[in-house]
């Protein structure tokens, strides 16, 4: 049940956007900004894998959040864990990532964008509605964690089940080929 601040679209919407704001600033104050880089990532996989993972999972989240593109957390995990393990960890984290992004935004927006009444918002949502569960994996397979694809989705009323299975189905196929593009740099770079 979303928090019940406004009913008004765009005050959510506004609330939504002060929230980032207030979190890239407790990140900027803490200096969380600059531990979230490719070495520090190798590091944490090499010293602990498991508490690595869940930490990965944590950066990629945090991440998102605040709008860091999820193929930097895939560089960091080929390069600390090669193409098989950094695709798996990536999987992993982009579906954790995606949940908890899909539950904040739920929870401080609602489903603020089923309330705007624009003509060519109504034909994206009738076919979410339709065929949500391909919707979502379509989307994924061509924008992958993006964020604003996130928000869009968490807003736009779709049912978690089929949001993350959509998201289950769509991420394997480009992290898959983005884990052998960035291999193949590696090893021609370093």
């Amino acid at each position: 049940m979303p928090i019940a601040l406004t009913s008004d679209p765009k005050k959510k919407l506004l609330l939504i956007v002060a929230f980032f704001v207030g979190v890239l600033i407790l990140v900027e104050v803490m200096g969380l900004r600059s531990q979230l880089s490719p070495e520090t990532i190798r590091t944490l996989f090499a010293e602990h894998t498991l508490v690595g993972l869940v930490l990965f999972c944590l950066a990629y989240s945090l991440g998102n959040l605040l709008y860091v593109p999820g193929w930097v957390f895939l560089v960091g995990a080929v390069y600390a864990l090669g193409k098989e393990w950094g695709g798996v960890a990536t999987f992993i984290a982009g579906l954790c990532s995606s949940t908890v992004s899909y539950y904040i935004i739920r929870q401080i927006g609602g489903t603020a964008l089923r309330s705007l009444n624009h003509r060519w918002a109504d034909k994206i949502f009738s076919h979410l509605d339709e065929r949500p569960v391909i919707s979502v994996m379509l989307l994924r397979l061509l924008f992958q964690t993006l964020p604003a694809l996130t928000y869009a989705l968490a807003l736009a009323d779709i049912r978690f089940r089929h949001y993350i299975l959509g998201t289950f189905l769509g991420l394997p196929i480009p992290i898959f080929l983005y884990c052998y593009f960035f291999d193949v740099v590696f090893k021609y770079v370093w």
